[in-house]
């Protein structure tokens, strides 16, 4: 039997949570996640693609891939996903800190391999990595569903750990003439770019338009 996840926090546990809305929100942010797993004594962190199915993680691997196999008959593994949300500077190394969101999801994946499933959840996935970008593909054939691995991992086992506070500096420090505060960190598209062997004449889809 596999022992279950310790999921307390040891260190600073009032920047701890186990709202799970929260922890959605976390993974409805993200588009990569990595997995941690042990396979024959040694330690692996895969960084797979994520989304969500409800209260199920959604891993997304290659079907040739020896790792994504061992993950899909049952091993426990971690999932973990990180937002870096700003620098924290404070008056001193040691009270400088970042502000952040990260979620560690702890269990064991399932393999997807009903062909309606698969095909349901994959078009899931990649709406959530693209937003309005499922509408414009073409249906993948029967070879690339059946060349794509796809795991779930229940939102069950889980915690939460961030931050969202300015510097904590100590006393004697806040008088000193150094500047202090933080500095907001953001993951922003850019403009897109064309294949080169794109045909003339086409469009710039409305959802890869970036606004202000």
């Amino acid at each position: 039997m596999t022992a279950k996840a310790d999921t307390r926090l040891r260190r600073l546990p009032e920047r701890g949570s186990k709202d799970i809305q929260l922890a959605r929100e976390i993974i409805d942010e993200a588009r990569i996640c990595h997995v941690g797993f042990a396979s024959d004594d040694q330690p692996y962190v895969v960084p797979m693609a994520v989304g969500r199915d409800g209260d199920r993680v959604l891993l997304h691997g290659s079907v040739v891939s020896r790792l994504i196999k061992n993950l899909g008959k049952g091993m426990p593994c971690c999932v973990t996903i990180t937002h870096l949300d700003g620098l924290v500077l404070a008056r001193s190394a040691f009270n400088s800190s970042m502000n952040y969101r990260s979620l560690m999801v702890f269990g064991s994946a399932t393999l997807v391999s009903d062909d309606a499933e698969k095909k349901r959840t994959l078009d899931i996935l990649v709406e959530h990595l693209i937003p309005g970008r499922l509408a414009d593909l073409r249906p993948s054939t029967r070879k690339e569903l059946n060349a794509t691995t796809l795991l779930t991992l229940p939102l069950e086992t889980f915690t939460i750990k961030s931050r969202n506070a300015p510097p904590g500096d100590t006393k004697s420090d806040i008088g000193a003439p150094i500047w202090a505060g933080v500095v907001p960190l953001e993951l922003k598209a850019g403009e897109p770019q064309q294949a080169p062997d794109m045909v003339p004449g086409i469009p710039l889809p409305g959802y890869l338009r970036i606004t202000d």
